[in-house]
């Protein structure tokens, strides 16, 4: 099994798609914006990857958090506000703001498993400042460790409710980043002690089955490379003092904070302790030089996505959607009011 997580070009598998998606055999997929064309067409894209690799349990993943990233969009599927509505309401009711995750993210997984999708990249654990760049920004659950992970937590529960693996992103925190890690790679001159505040949301999950690296350098932990290539930042922090032992992938690969051909960053994630590379884009020419890279899933790595696989089940009885949706509504008009 090639320890990468490809994307897909359009609406249906090209034949050469299928070909070598069947030779490389990745551990999983990527869906975009351009993969979600209707219900029809989407369910039968993730049942047409299934059938590739003859097994139900496989990582169809996507980024649907809600607000400006939502990759299944309106008017086919549902609109979700993004995580700085929940933020809102803890300030007034941390108990409803809880429940108002809770149900939301639900809601949102239930969409996602009719659609055949098993893992949302979803919820960022990014603990806010007044100087975090806006590609966090109101995606972020807080500026308080403790209620990042409290409303991070219900946003995992909800999925997983539906049958949806949530990711623990962006390990070890994308919060004092003043840069887009899509455009450059973002520098953070921090302590080790008052990175302790970052870390704090990860450790609090760390036994979560996924998670997911940032581009970014930790000058207190390695002056010089990214945490996703990072091998002290991957073994002291992410897996030593944040505990997490779950399967680790990158963020997208082809971020411009990293530099070297696609090849080079992947040899280098995966040497530094990444169980397995993202890569978003489709490229087919980007994809082939991963899999070429002829690295094979380590038996921790198995162990770690059979985890993931573990987590993947049919919803459990409960509201459905508009019901969920219905109470997520009440609980966030208490902020409103309060707003008024």
């Amino acid at each position: 099994m090639t320890p990468a997580i490809f994307g897909i070009a359009g609406t249906a598998l090209g034949a050469d798609e299928r070909a070598f998606f069947k030779d490389a055999d990745p551990a999983g997929y990527i869906l975009f914006a351009r993969n979600c064309e209707s219900k029809d067409q989407l369910r039968a894209l993730t049942d047409e990857l299934r059938a590739i690799h003859g097994r139900d349990r496989l990582v169809i993943s996507i980024d649907q958090e809600g607000g400006r990233v939502a990759r299944m969009k309106p008017p086919v599927w549902q609109a979700y506000p993004a995580g700085d509505a929940f933020a809102a309401l803890w300030d007034v009711a941390p108990a409803s703001a809880i429940e108002a995750a809770r149900a939301n993210a639900e809601a949102m997984g239930r969409e996602l498993a009719t659609m055949g999708v098993t893992v949302d990249f979803h919820a960022p654990f990014d603990v806010r400042r007044p100087e975090t760049d806006d590609v966090i920004g109101d995606r972020a659950l807080g500026s308080d460790p403790l209620q990042v992970a409290a409303l991070g937590r219900a946003v995992l529960d909800g999925l997983g409710r539906a049958g949806v693996v949530g990711c623990l992103k962006h390990m070890p925190g994308h919060g004092r980043a003043t840069c887009d890690s899509h455009k450059e790679l973002p520098h953070v001159a921090a302590s080790d002690a008052e990175l302790e505040v970052d870390i704090e949301p990860f450790r609090t999950l760390a036994a979560h089955p996924l998670g997911m690296s940032a581009h970014i350098v930790f000058e207190a932990w390695d002056a010089t490379v990214p945490a996703t290539l990072s091998e002290t930042v991957v073994r002291d922090i992410i897996r030593g003092r944040i505990g997490f032992d779950g399967l680790l992938l990158t963020d997208d690969i082809d971020m411009q904070a990293l530099d070297g051909t696609i090849a080079e960053r992947s040899r280098r994630a995966l040497a530094a302790g990444c169980d397995i590379v993202l890569n978003c884009w489709a490229r087919m020419q980007d994809q082939q030089a991963i899999a070429d890279l002829g690295k094979t899933m380590s038996d921790q790595s198995a162990r770690r996505l059979e985890r993931v696989h573990a987590a993947m089940h049919p919803p459990s009885d409960g509201p459905d959607t508009d019901e969920l949706l219905a109470k997520r509504d009440a609980l966030l008009a208490l902020a409103e009011k309060r707003a008024a």
